[in-house]
Order: C-alpha cells, then structure tokens, then sequence
C-alpha cells in the first residue's frame, strides 16, 4: 500500500524538504496500529492480485470493481467482518493517494448490506479460558525453560486480561515488584493507540500465583532486560526478540489440548475473555473488571457479564 502515499510528495516542492517528506510518510502510516496496518497490507494485496488477474486497475478503483471483489469473497464463504475490513483496506489506501474512495459509491455501500444482511455479522467468539479451564493447562507445562515460559505467559495473560498484542510487549521495565504482586505498565493498547500508558495490579495469588510464574521464568531464562516473553529454541537457547502475538495463541491452544479441550475453541483472547467470565462469575462488579481489563466502554464489558450470568437468578428458574 506504499504507493498509495505518493501524492505526499509534491513536486513543487524542493529536495531540501526530502527528510521531512520521508518523516511525513512514516507519520501517516503510524496513523493506525501495526496490527490493522499489516492486515490492510495483506487485504490490499489480495484486491490488487483480484484486479491484476482480470485486467482490472486496483488503484483508482472503479466502484463497480470493488463491488464485485466484494461479491466474489462473500461466494467464497468469507466473513462479513473480514470482507468488511477488505473494503476498510481499499478505502484506506484510496484515501493515502489523495483519491475518492469507490467504498463511497451507493452501489459499493448496498452490496455490502446485502452481504451482513445475507451471511450475518454475529462474531465467532473463541471459548473463554476460566480460571479452571486455566489451571488445567497449567497443571501440564512441564519443568523446563519453555514450559516456565509457557506457563508465566499463560498465568499472566489470564490475570492481567491482556491481549496478545500487549503481553508480548512487554518489557522487565514495566514489571514492578511491590508487597502486594506486579504493578505492570501497559504502554500501548488497542484503546490506547497514542500510548497514553495504563498500569494495571497483579495480586500475587493464592491458585493461579502469575507473580511467581513470571519470576520463576525470569530468573531461570536469566533475563534482567528487555522482552519478558521470548523465543526459546532447541537445546534451551533463549532468543533476544520477543514472542510473536500468533505464538500466545499457538501457546494457548497446545495447552488447551494438552489439558483435554478442543484447542480449535481457544485463542490468543481467550485469556482476556476468561478473566471477564471468572470475575463475573465471583460476582465482581463491572467497575472494578474494568479497572483490570481497560475496556473503554462499559456496553462491551457487559457483554461478557450478561453471558457469565445467563443462569443466575433466571426469570424461570422457580417454575421450569
């Protein structure tokens, strides 16, 4: 989608402002988190390869060609969600190189009714990794540095309510060790792309103990900076980068299996997701589940409570 920022530059203008062009550049494409950047890439790539393949131009897009990439990826069995963040893509890169977005078009807006009124838009929401369903996985990773590792990642995902994204960028820097567990710095978030910064408390713990995991991995892995969560390749070489926010998901559904649960039910969020469903289940109050999971809006949060509470106090729980 790079070529879509070539109308920064402007002609008119001379060779001592390149740096600041360049600066520009950078500056645009961090307007959106890298997450939904490498998504776009992806999607704007597979429009362009559509287009390319039926001698179509993908960049000006003419309305009725996104009208049909849309249609097409719909007969193709995609999501309404997926094909809706494809149109996100190609409106996007439209508007970098300074064009009208074809998603404007009626004809583009119906089409993409048509598909969510067709398909639905209901989410396919990964299973929630309770606290039970958590200490089943913990009871299976094994004594030795990646199991540790493993086992760190999961505790702390779990009681910190973090998504992927933000448990593998974590730092040793933004672990603090008080009396009480971990304050955790949490630098940036998908709620908070100007990186404003959270900091959120990790109670010791009495069961699922994430303070001592992650100190127990520390100390074994030897690591005093940098990425608390890393690689650990064969023969127990711990890596210098961190961990890939697929590999918490790949760690979380091989110990879902391990532990006897469908592993195609969990994901990377299913940590997050758990944490909400136990506290809810406790009776928390949304309040103080907010204070750990940093939802911005309480509609979103509530949405996990009233699953969580389906059955309790039912209408028709005296009679049925």
């Amino acid at each position: 989608m790079s070529a879509a920022l070539a109308t920064i530059e402007a002609p008119a203008l001379p060779a001592t402002v390149a740096a600041e062009l360049d600066a520009a550049r950078s500056f645009a494409l961090n307007e959106k988190a890298e997450a939904t950047r490498r998504a776009y890439r992806s999607d704007f790539a597979i429009f362009t390869a559509w287009c390319r393949a039926r001698g179509l131009e993908p960049l000006p897009a003419a309305s009725d060609t996104v009208a049909a990439f849309l249609a097409a990826q719909a007969t193709e069995g995609a999501k309404a969600s997926t094909i809706g963040r494809k149109g996100a893509a190609i409106r996007y890169a439209h508007k970098l190189a300074g064009l009208e977005p074809p998603t404007n078009a009626e004809t583009v807006k119906a089409v993409m009714r048509g598909i969510r009124r067709t398909i639905g838009t209901a989410p396919e929401r990964k299973a929630a990794c309770t606290a039970s369903r958590l200490g089943a996985m913990l009871a299976h990773c094994p004594d030795t540095l990646a199991g540790r590792r493993d086992r760190a990642l999961l505790a702390l995902g779990f009681a910190g309510a973090f998504r992927r994204s933000e448990l593998v960028a974590l730092t040793v820097a933004d672990l603090v060790q008080v009396e009480s567990g971990l304050r955790v710095l949490i630098r940036r978030s998908k709620t908070d792309q100007e990186g404003a910064g959270q900091e959120i408390a990790i109670p010791t713990g009495a069961a699922v103990r994430p303070v001592q995991a992650v100190r127990e991995w520390l100390a074994a892995a030897g690591i005093t900076s940098g990425p608390v969560f890393r690689p650990v390749a064969k023969g127990g070489k711990v890596q210098a980068e961190a961990l890939t926010d697929h590999s918490v998901a790949a760690i979380v559904k091989a110990y879902a299996a391990r532990a006897g649960l469908d592993p195609a039910e969990y994901a990377g969020h299913s940590l997050r997701a758990g944490f909400i469903t136990s506290c809810a289940e406790a009776g928390a109050g949304a309040l103080k589940i907010q204070e750990v999971s940093r939802h911005k809006s309480l509609d979103v949060l509530a949405g996990y409570v009233r699953r969580a509470d389906l059955f309790r106090d039912h209408a028709g729980a005296d009679f049925l």
